[in-house]
């Protein structure tokens, strides 16, 4: 599994996401991605009790400790390499997170506006 170039979405090095809980496909914390990153978990996204609500009731439980898989559960203020089109789909549904752009691989980009991550970018 070669990663594509880690580089955000300003064109600069790519962020550390989260660590604690760890995240990205790879698990090394970043929003890396390649070729078998089929849902293209690049959009660092910091949690929000509302989007965690709407994640579960499309599918995609992300509150839920799974301790097979050694996953906690996240709540309301973790970051998470979050799949590029849910995203794009909260914030069509007016409940997307807040995005941490510098910790955001570029390869969001291509499904993901850049004005639409700018326009939930934390502050």
């Amino acid at each position: 599994m070669k990663q594509d170039a880690s580089v955000n979405v300003l064109g600069q090095k790519l962020a550390s996401c989260s660590m604690d809980p760890v995240t990205g496909f790879f698990r090394d914390g970043h929003c890396n991605t390649c070729a078998e990153d089929q849902g293209s978990h690049t959009v660092c996204a910091v949690m929000t009790a509302e989007f965690l609500a709407f994640s579960k009731y499309v599918g995609n439980d992300l509150s839920t400790p799974r301790p097979e898989f050694n996953f906690a559960g996240l709540n309301p203020g973790d970051q998470w390499c979050l799949c590029a089109a849910r995203f794009l789909q909260a914030h069509d549904e007016g409940c997307a997170p807040k995005a941490n752009l510098e910790a955001t691989h570029q390869r969001a980009l291509d499904i993901v506006p850049l004005h639409v991550l700018k326009a939930h970018a934390l502050s």
